[in-house]
């Protein structure tokens, strides 16, 4: 069953209940493309967007107080979810994102004219670009949608999973304080340190991709609102811009301010570009913890087998009882898939000509997926495989008994060449340091154990 709903360029057939119009359906049949859509995120901005916007028309006198009202109500439900299914338009259309914003536009009018006992498709008395759309335009309500959209993704999603990882690596760097192991440089072995000194070390990593992440936070709450086509404001009131972000502001219960320069806002998306930078440089923070834990954990006999990687409930398709690091790789694969969004999201920016950037929907559709996936592979990883892991205190105990860089603390004593020579012997005879200086004469079993102390080789030396 479809109705008839008609525009500017004539009547077109929309599958019956569906809240979108004309301009949508037109969009659908132009942009068979892919099947990648936006996430909800988007579309419920754009209802936060028309509903500031809305708000800020009524209090400006450019919108009838009773058509701002139902208007208000229709965006407020998009906002919260309830007209998701509304926006089926893919990623792949107008570079400005003029057809989102339109189905925005449609979906609104056609539930305020409902509201008020109206049959969907009538566009009487609320219009979609008279009323929904007043005082903006495409070009600055989809750059300013994207900015609502990546503060909210930013701050609800992969903040919160960032500290929380850095909050468990820091748990685990105090219950492993006390456990010594042997470090690595070059893939090779090196001289002690202890395990907690390895998880601290990510959680400064995590800690710091968070601070990154947050500093370009800022930037994104200057919005190009109040532009309309190209930075001037033409057809938008005088201090609609302060308006709107008030409104929005309050709505949101964060703060937003009105870009100081609207042309700069709708010709370039540099702060978007930033910001997913700074994602992009948290992939490869957790690229690095999850192949450092999936190595360590390698084994469980024939591997590293340091960390004992919690089971998952999850093995191999052909070798009975096998445990694979499946969480970490996991992120992994998430990490990698960021890194590569970036070179999109780089170049997107960089596509901007004259007063449009005309690669607006590519643009945001990587940054929220970076995000999205980012920030849920890290829970992910934080609940299910980092605040469960162990150590194999056995296996780290043996490995640190053996190692032959412990003789790198006689060398003050000895010289670089004597040691030179016990590591070398201990290697060929397959002995210990220990037993190596001793076989050369070069110190006692007692002088050895007092000189040579692995805990207090990994404490911090100034």
């Amino acid at each position: 069953m479809t109705r008839a709903e008609s525009d500017a360029f004539g009547a077109v057939d929309i599958p019956d209940g569906r809240y979108w119009g004309a301009q949508t359906q037109r969009a659908l049949g132009v942009f068979e493309i892919g099947g990648e859509r936006f996430p909800a995120v988007l579309p419920r901005c754009f209802g936060l967007q028309k509903l500031a916007a809305a708000r800020a028309n009524r209090r400006l006198g450019t919108l009838d107080a009773g058509l701002a009202e139902v208007i208000e109500a229709a965006a407020r439900e998009v906002w919260e979810g309830g007209f998701d299914d509304h926006f089926p338009l893919p990623v792949w259309q107008t570079g400005s994102g003029t057809q989102t914003n339109m189905n925005a536009n449609e979906v609104i009018a056609n539930r305020a004219n409902e509201l008020l006992g109206r049959p969907l498709g009538t566009r009487d008395p609320v219009h979609p670009n008279d009323h929904v759309n007043r005082s903006q335009s495409s070009n600055d309500s989809f750059p300013t949608v994207m900015h609502l959209a990546t503060v909210f993704e930013l701050e609800r999603r992969l903040l919160p999973a960032l500290r929380g990882l850095t909050e468990a690596s820091a748990a685990k760097a105090g219950e492993f304080a006390d456990v010594v192991k042997i470090g690595r440089t070059h893939l090779m072995d090196a001289v002690p340190m202890t395990v907690g000194q390895s998880f601290d070390a990510f959680a400064h990593q995590v800690r710091q991709a968070a601070e990154r992440v947050e500093a370009g936070v800022p930037r994104l709450r200057r919005l190009p609102q109040g532009g309309t086509a190209v930075g001037t404001g033409l057809n938008a009131p005088a201090g609609f811009d302060g308006e709107f972000c008030a409104e929005v502001s309050a709505l949101s219960g964060t703060s937003f301010t009105p870009a100081a320069s609207k042309f700069e806002g709708i010709g370039a998306h540099d702060a978007l570009v930033d910001a997913h930078g700074a994602v992009k440089l948290a992939a490869v923070t957790l690229l690095k913890m999850a192949n450092d834990i999936r190595l360590l954990g390698s084994g469980p006999r024939c591997g590293l087998g340091e960390l004992v990687i919690p089971p998952d409930g999850l093995t191999s398709s052909i070798m009975p009882g096998k445990r694979n690091a499946t969480v970490a790789e996991a992120l992994a694969q998430a990490a990698l898939q960021v890194i590569g969004n970036d070179t999109t999201v780089t170049m997107a920016g960089a596509a901007g000509t004259l007063e449009l950037n005309a690669a607006k929907p590519v643009l945001i559709h990587n940054v929220l997926r970076s995000i999205r996936i980012l920030a849920d592979a890290t829970e992910v990883f934080t609940a299910r495989l980092v605040r469960g892991l162990d150590v194999d205190r056995d296996r780290l105990a043996a490995d640190v008994s053996r190692a032959l860089p412990l003789a790198t603390a006689l060398t003050p004593v000895l010289g670089y060449d004597r040691v030179a020579q016990i590591t070398a012997r201990a290697h060929r005879d397959g002995t210990t340091p220990r037993e190596a200086a001793q076989a050369l004469g070069l110190l006692t079993a007692d002088a050895y154990d007092r000189l040579v102390d692995p805990p207090a080789m990994a404490r911090p030396h100034p």
